[in-house]
């Protein structure tokens, strides 16, 4: 059970959002926050932290980067023993992997945070910031996932990209229950990231309109879009291919 943790009002409507979504998850907010209903009130970070620790099946703190870094630290064993730690920022724009990203599961858990929340996964664990590839896909409702599958390695293969260089498989947020597509990437061994509607019609980026996905779904287009939105500094390197009525795009981010 994760443990949500926050120190002010505006962390608190984070927490309430994110718990609603996480199953079995705990509150724990400041006593000076307004309301702590069905939250358990604390007085200090460090006492509470220190209770949490060797229990907790992961901490999200919503608040500075720094007030827990200087709670945990006191008491950090091992990257194969300590609890995952994620921090948000007060106004969700941000999911920082802080502690146990790769083997603790905080790599995935930011990632699932932000995709509920519309934020920015940060992820430094170099095995994972060090690919740059990112696969847009876009696909008709209850869609199977070996389709899924088959059109990312016919993608790949089109452009000489090995599967261990994708970051992401990237879609758009309208697909976050869709069986077919979260199969697919859990059998792929690549993270899903969800880009939300709203960021999509809003992408000044150079894509392709798809009016199928206008008509659909009342979105531009996908599997462009969220291919260039789902990294830093990217550039589509195969623009959208269709196979098994599945749409794939590739993008690459340009790392300095």
């Amino acid at each position: 059970m994760p443990d949500l943790i926050t120190l002010s009002n505006l962390g608190a409507k984070v927490a309430r959002k994110l718990a609603a979504s996480i199953p079995k998850s705990r509150l724990h907010f400041h006593e000076d926050v307004e309301d702590c209903e069905n939250a358990v009130p604390f007085a200090r970070t460090a006492d509470l932290v220190g209770e949490l620790f060797p229990k907790t099946d992961g901490m999200i703190f919503i608040g500075p980067c720094g007030v827990m870094v200087r709670a945990v630290a006191p008491r950090l064993r091992s990257k194969l023993l300590d609890p995952p730690v994620v921090v948000v920022d007060v106004n969700g724009r941000f999911a920082v992997s802080l502690l146990s990203g790769h083997e603790g599961g905080a790599n995935d858990l930011s990632l699932t945070i932000a995709n509920l929340l519309g934020a920015e996964p940060v992820i430094t664990t170099t095995s994972d910031a060090a690919r740059t590839v990112i696969i847009g896909v876009g696909c008709r409702r209850g869609c199977a996932a070996q389709s899924i599958i088959e059109a990312v390695h016919y993608a790949l293969a089109k452009a000489s990209i090995a599967p261990d260089e994708v970051r992401f498989i990237a879609s758009a947020d309208i697909k976050a229950d869709e069986p077919g597509l979260k199969q697919a990437a859990a059998e792929l061994g690549i993270p899903l990231r969800l880009i939300s509607s709203d960021e999509i019609r809003a992408c000044a980026r150079d894509f392709s309109p798809t009016p199928l996905a206008q008509k659909e779904v009342n979105l531009p287009a996908v599997a462009e879009p969220v291919a260039l939105l789902a990294g830093r500094r990217t550039s589509l390197i195969l623009p959208k291919t269709i196979r098994n009525s599945v749409t794939v795009a590739i993008a690459q981010e340009n790392c300095l």
